[in-house]
């Protein structure tokens, strides 16, 4: 063999397979094959250590639910949304475009503002430019723009 330190076998006493990248139990710290390196598979003694668990979060309020030991995480979130759910539906529904145009008549609203710089209003794209809003600013521009 060339590589004889390359390896080892598996720490289940009924398969010790020869297993060239073997898999360390992040509990137990034993070596297994891949058919051997579930808790369940091996009968980890210290699985109990790594066990883990997931808490609910509620899918209205994205609070997180403890669950108690021998209860349901299913009943305790329907719990929460019936008794105590802080949920606000005004709150989830935020608006995006709230910079509303003030050229009279147009009736857009912009995600980010567009300000003039020369009367500082707030335009929608398309009446961006001066002689789109009609602007009443310092200075006239001396061409018409586009």
């Amino acid at each position: 063999m060339e590589l004889p330190d390359l390896g080892g076998p598996c720490s289940e006493p009924a398969c010790r397979r020869w297993d060239f990248l073997p898999l360390k139990c992040n509990a137990c710290g034993e070596a297994f094959c891949k058919d051997h390196i579930r808790y369940d598979d091996h009968k980890c003694r210290s699985a109990y250590k790594k066990v883990s668990f997931h808490v609910p979060v509620c899918p209205l309020c994205n609070a997180p639910i403890p669950v108690r030991k021998g209860e349901t995480p299913d009943a305790v979130v329907g719990a929460h949304i019936d008794k105590n759910c802080k949920y606000n539906p005004a709150q989830q529904k935020q608006r995006i475009f709230t910079n509303k145009c003030l050229k009279p008549g147009c009736k857009r609203k912009e995600l980010m503002k567009v300000v003039c710089e020369q009367c500082n209003g707030n335009f929608c794209i398309k009446h961006r430019h001066p002689l789109d809003h009609d602007c009443k600013g310092s200075s006239h521009p001396i061409s018409k723009a586009g």
